[in-house]
C-alpha cells in the first residue's frame, strides 16, 4: 500500500479502512506555554513533527472552562506541574442560580481558540496538514470542577438548581465549538470524568450527564469527522457512552474494562488507545515494543488508533515516546502480527 497521509491514515483509521500503518497520537500537559496561545500551538506542532503524530490532540490546561465561571486557580507555568484549582467557585447549592450561557470566545474559552486558529496557521505556512482536536469536557464535568465533590449532593437535592446551570453549560459548550469549526479543526475531544459507577447510577448519568452530552455533541456533529468521547476514570459506563454519536472512542483501557479485545465485540467505533498512560514513562524500552505488540494484537489493524488512554505523565522521556513510534512502525510492516 502507498503510504498515507496524516489525515488519510486518520479518516481510513475511523472509517475501519486498511492502512499502510495503524495511526499514532500522543499528549500531555504543557503547563509551561498553556497560558500562551501561539506558544502552545507551536509547542503541539513541534511535538506532532518530532514523534511524527497522526493528529494533534490540543492541550489547553484541564480547568480553561471552569475558570469562566470563576473556579480560581494556581498557575506554576514549569513543564512538570500542572494548573490546580484554589479555590472553588460553586459554595453553596443557591449559586448554581448564577451560571449563565457565555460567548464561545470569552475568556479561556477565547484564549484556546486562539490555539486552535493558531494551530490552523502555522500548519499552512509549513505546508502541513495534520488533524487537530479541541479539547471540551462535558457539561457536568464542568459543573463539577466548579464545585467539586458537593456536586452530588446538590443534584440529588436540588435537582432544578443543577438542571439550570447544566443546560446554560451546554448552550456554552455549543458556542465555543461552533466558533472551534469556524477555524478548522477536525474535531473535538469530549471528555467525560463523572460516567463512573463510583460516583453517579446509570439513571442518574442518564439525566444529569447523557442528556446535556449529547446536546452538544449532536449541535456539531455533522461538521467535522474526528470526534472523541473519552471515558474517564474507574468502573465506567463504557456502554453508554460508546453509543454517543461520535468516531471514536478513548478510555484507559490497560486497567479499566473493557480491553481492547473485549470492546471490539461492544462498539463499532474506531478505537483509540493501547498504551498504558500511568506507566509509560518508567518502562524499559523492550518492555514498550511488547506492550505496543499486545495493543495491536487485541485491537487488529483496522478501526484503531494507538494512543495513551489518557494524559501521558509530563516527565515521560521523549526515548520511551519515540519507541513507541518504532515499534508500531516495525510491528505494522510485520504480517505475522496480526495473524
Amino acid at each position: 500500500m502507498m503510504t498515507m497521509t496524516q489525515k488519510e491514515r486518520i479518516q481510513a483509521a475511523l472509517s475501519h479502512k486498511e492502512v499502510d500503518r495503524v495511526p499514532f497520537g500522543m499528549w500531555y500537559h504543557m503547563p509551561h506555554v498553556d497560558q500562551d496561545a501561539v506558544a502552545l500551538a507551536e509547542a503541539q506542532i513541534q511535538m506532532a513533527q518530532d514523534y511524527d503524530l497522526d493528529f494533534i490532540k490540543m492541550m489547553p490546561f484541564g480547568n480553561y472552562q471552569a475558570a469562566d465561571y470563576g473556579l480560581s486557580c494556581t498557575y506554576y507555568c514549569t513543564p512538570t506541574k500542572a494548573v490546580f484549582e484554589r479555590k472553588f467557585a460553586i459554595e453553596t447549592v443557591e449559586e448554581w442560580g448564577n451560571v449563565h450561557e457565555l460567548p464561545g470566545c470569552f475568556g479561556n474559552h477565547g484564549k484556546t481558540l486562539l490555539a486552535a486558529q493558531q494551530i490552523a496557521h502555522q500548519q499552512k505556512k509549513k505546508g502541513l496538514e495534520i488533524p487537530f482536536v479541541q479539547t471540551v469536557f462535558s457539561p457536568l464535568t464542568i459543573a463539577k470542577k466548579l464545585a467539586g465533590d458537593r456536586i452530588f449532593d446538590d443534584m440529588r437535592k436540588e435537582p432544578a438548581l443543577l438542571h439550570h446551570a447544566l443546560s446554560e453549560i451546554a448552550k456554552t459548550c455549543v458556542n465555543f465549538m461552533k466558533e472551534n469549526i469556524d477555524v478548522g479543526v477536525s474535531g473535538f475531544f469530549f471528555a467525560t470524568q463523572c460516567a463512573t459507577y463510583d460516583l453517579m447510577t446509570e439513571d442518574e448519568y442518564r439525566e444529569f450527564g447523557m442528556k446535556y452530552d449529547l446536546q452538544v455533541l449532536n449541535a456539531v456533529k455533522d461538521a467535522t469527522y474526528f470526534n472523541i468521547v473519552h471515558i474517564h476514570g474507574d468502573h465506567a459506563m463504557f456502554d453508554l457512552l460508546s453509543s454517543y454519536p461520535v468516531d471514536a472512542v478513548n478510555w484507559h483501557d490497560r486497567w479499566v474494562a473493557p480491553n481492547l479485545a473485549e470492546a471490539r465485540k461492544r462498539t463499532d467505533k474506531c478505537l483509540m488507545g493501547g498504551i498504558n498512560e500511568g506507566w509509560l514513562h518508567t518502562a524499559s524500552l523492550p518492555e514498550i515494543r511488547a506492550h505496543v505488540e499486545q495493543a495491536l494484537q487485541m485491537a487488529g489493524r483496522t478501526g484503531f488508533i494507538l494512543t495513551p488512554g489518557c494524559c501521558a505523565s509530563m516527565e515521560t522521556p521523549k526515548e520511551n515516546i519515540l519507541a513507541v513510534r518504532d515499534a508500531l512502525k516495525a510491528l505494522c510492516a510485520d504480517t505475522s502480527v496480526f495473524a
